[in-house]
């Protein structure tokens, strides 16, 4: 304002030889006035907004937009690198169902999941936060963490008292750079047994209700450290070093032991072979517990999937039919999924499980389960699932509760709703 100031008082008129005339005095007599008018404008201003000003200059003062777009900048180069990595996900289940048999106790028999007759039910709530490592020299992690009704409540592990909540899977993963990535995982993380999962953000399966053998033949999660390896696209491995069944910590001073070996020799092909095994009886080393798993899936349209899912467990000396002999289990699965469009399906499944030692289904005897499952669902969105369900179990002997007293049937219908983000 000064330079201004300053250019405009040394504007003059032309010179004369014979001196200023008084036209010429008055003009710039006038012109000084205007100058002095617009300098003292010019300075109250200044001092008004100077008057104005803290004494501490605030963040945004004095500051130009390239200075914001800098700081700006500046600010987001400072977040760790990883923190671009991470992602967070979610996934909701509720849920009611009806028991026709109405037990008194108001819990459908042998239901792993969906145990609660005539009720609304939040089955879970889950947050997962993860940072995935994709190649050679990656590192992350994955925490589950979950609550709910049912859920947390059965795939908790044995030594957590605390019932509606669940950190289900927490773990650490680094891919070491030995051929095309030598991954492991150490932590607490889901079972690798079973064709069916106990559900979450990135996969839910095609029925609501869980199979027998998922719950009675095999383990839900595991805690120790897992080594995986992808030979080629048809052949890949894994084996893990744990505490056991369901266990964050070890009951006994025994390790199990467990392996996967996964073949897809065409693409819409593809068989798992799984096996766990060691001691799981509590201060017990030497009474040993094998499970072999089976699960094959073949996909031979673009619409059309099918599984089969098969156990075979064992246990030393443990059965409660023949006090001293090896418990044994046996069962298998079928199913059989249509997307008839793009947003309906309809699933079916069956299967029978044969508790011969009396020691899963805890019946003290020989008993047999089969149940038939029917479930059609609609995709209203990526994120919103609706899910119907008929099921009947179907029992050798009566261990079904029917009212006060015990049936040999049970049937059931339920509607299920999640959430996916």
């Amino acid at each position: 304002m000064m330079y201004r100031t300053s250019a405009v008082a040394r504007v003059s008129a032309p010179p004369s030889r014979a001196g200023p005339s008084r036209s010429i005095h008055l003009v710039a007599l006038m012109l000084l006035l205007s100058v002095a008018a617009i300098a003292n404008a010019q300075t109250v201003k200044l001092q008004r907004t100077d008057s104005l000003a803290p004494a501490v200059p605030r963040a945004d003062s004095g500051r130009t937009a390239t200075d914001s777009a800098a700081s700006t900048t500046k600010a987001a180069a400072a977040l760790p690198k990883w923190f671009d990595e991470l992602a967070v996900n979610a996934f909701v289940s509720t849920a009611y169902v009806y028991n026709s048999d109405r037990p008194a106790t108001g819990t459908n028999s042998y239901r792993v999941f969906d145990f609660s007759d005539n009720s609304f039910n939040l089955d879970v709530a889950e947050v997962v936060v993860q940072i995935a490592p994709s190649k050679p020299n990656d590192a992350g992690f994955r925490v589950d963490v979950v609550a709910g009704n049912s859920i947390p409540q059965i795939s908790k592990s044995q030594d957590q008292t605390v019932t509606q909540f669940d950190l289900q899977q927490a773990f650490a993963s680094y891919i070491a750079p030995i051929g095309s990535g030598l991954r492991f995982d150490v932590g607490k993380y889901v079972t690798h047994l079973g064709y069916e999962v106990i559900e979450g953000y990135d996969g839910y399966n095609d029925n609501y209700s869980r199979s027998i053998l998922f719950g009675y033949a095999i383990p839900f999660t595991h805690t120790g450290v897992k080594a995986s390896y992808a030979f080629s696209s048809k052949v890949a491995a894994m084996f893990e070093v744990v505490n056991g069944w369901d266990l964050v910590r070890d009951n006994n001073h025994s390790k199990s032991l467990g392996a996967q070996l996964t073949l897809t020799p065409i693409a819409p092909f593809s068989v798992l072979l799984n096996w766990i095994g060691g001691p799981e009886l509590a201060n017990d080393n030497h009474t040993t517990r094998n499970v072999f798993d089976l699960v094959a899936i073949l996909k031979p349209t673009k619409t059309l999937t099918l599984g089969v899912n098969g156990d075979y467990g064992i246990e030393d000396g443990t059965s409660a039919v023949k006090p001293g002999s090896d418990a044994t289990w046996k069962g298998i699965a079928g199913y059989a999924t249509l997307a008839v469009t793009n947003k309906f399906s309809v699933a079916l499944r069956g299967e029978t499980f044969r508790d011969e030692g009396g020691v899963r289904l805890g019946t003290g005897t020989k008993a047999t389960l089969s149940e038939g499952t029917f479930t059609p669902a609609y995709k209203f969105t990526d994120h919103v699932v609706l899910r119907g369900e008929v099921r009947f179990d179907k029992a050798n002997q009566p261990i079904l509760t029917k009212r006060a007293t015990l049936s040999d049937k049970q049937t059931t219908v339920g509607a299920n709703v999640i959430f996916v983000y």
